[in-house]
């Protein structure tokens, strides 16, 4: 058995992951914001389950929910980094208080969850640390400059993180999931630019109608990246990255292709810059 802490729990993926595991007989710490939202969304057995409200932002809330985790179930197994939420717009249409809390849930509200709970997993000398990034993290989009800086930065932390507690028998995987049936691209979660610039008004209506279009309709299954997170769990050597969803797998074929054709039409000039060997 293994207990799971897991961030924005109260719906999407991560309320999924949190019936998966429940479903597999493991103990579960689900956190939210709203902690009366989080209670309506469950019910199970209350001897598995417990609830902390947890914004990621606030670190004491973070320490709080980690002495809940250790007071009830004697430490933490898994923990899910998953509450975040998108900022869509193009770069000059998003105020600075908007980015800034764009980077300070999706960034450093993960880091404040993780720093919270690696304690624990250290003394353990073991765990699993599951950070929700996104395709979007490994390729830019257009309209999305704020939300992917966010995502690249989550995979640049968790790609160190790996190394760095590797030693202590803690495994990192970077969840990479392609576009998912979440409320994600709905008016409750998603954002977009709030300054107005003329240049760029027919290509923000273009992006707010195919997102909204989309909404509800995508074409990934949350209760199947929910199993298949709890299926690697604990495994003895787990991926540093899941590619989740056809769409995603695509999409990083692709850049892989294009990375290697670049990376080697410019070798040539790559290895000037060295210095002359004596």
């Amino acid at each position: 058995m293994k207990t799971w802490f897991i961030t924005g729990a109260s719906r999407g993926i991560g309320f999924e992951i949190a019936q998966a595991a429940l479903a597999a007989g493991d103990n579960v710490v689900a956190t939210a914001r709203n902690l009366d939202k989080l209670v309506e969304a469950f019910s199970g057995d209350p001897e598995r389950l417990a609830f902390a409200q947890l914004d990621v932002q606030n670190p004491e809330q973070a320490e709080t929910a980690s002495a809940l985790a250790k007071e009830q179930f004697g430490g933490i197994d898994v923990l899910v980094n998953n509450a975040g939420f998108g900022q869509l717009g193009h770069f000059e249409t998003i105020s600075s208080d908007a980015i800034a809390h764009q980077f300070s849930t999706n960034v450093f509200g993960l880091m404040q969850v993780t720093r919270a709970l690696m304690p624990l997993m250290r003394e353990q000398r073991r765990g699993h640390i599951f950070n929700l990034s996104s395709i979007g993290g490994t390729i830019g989009f257009d309209g999305a400059a704020i939300y992917c800086a966010t995502k690249f930065a989550v995979e640049g932390f968790s790609e160190s993180l790996a190394l760095e507690l590797g030693r202590f028998g803690i495994q990192v995987t970077i969840v990479e999931p392609g576009f998912f049936r979440t409320d994600f691209l709905d008016g409750s979660s998603v954002r977009y630019g709030d300054i107005n610039i003329p240049d760029y008004t027919e290509a923000a209506a273009e992006q707010r109608e195919q997102y909204g279009a989309y909404s509800h309709a995508q074409l990934g299954d949350p209760k199947k990246l929910a199993q298949w997170i709890v299926d690697v769990a604990g495994a003895e050597n787990a991926p540093l990255r899941l590619i989740a969803g056809s769409d995603a797998l695509q999409m990083s074929r692709d850049l892989l292709h294009n990375r290697h054709e670049e990376l080697e039409g410019w070798a040539n000039r790559s290895v000037t810059t060295d210095h002359e060997v004596a």
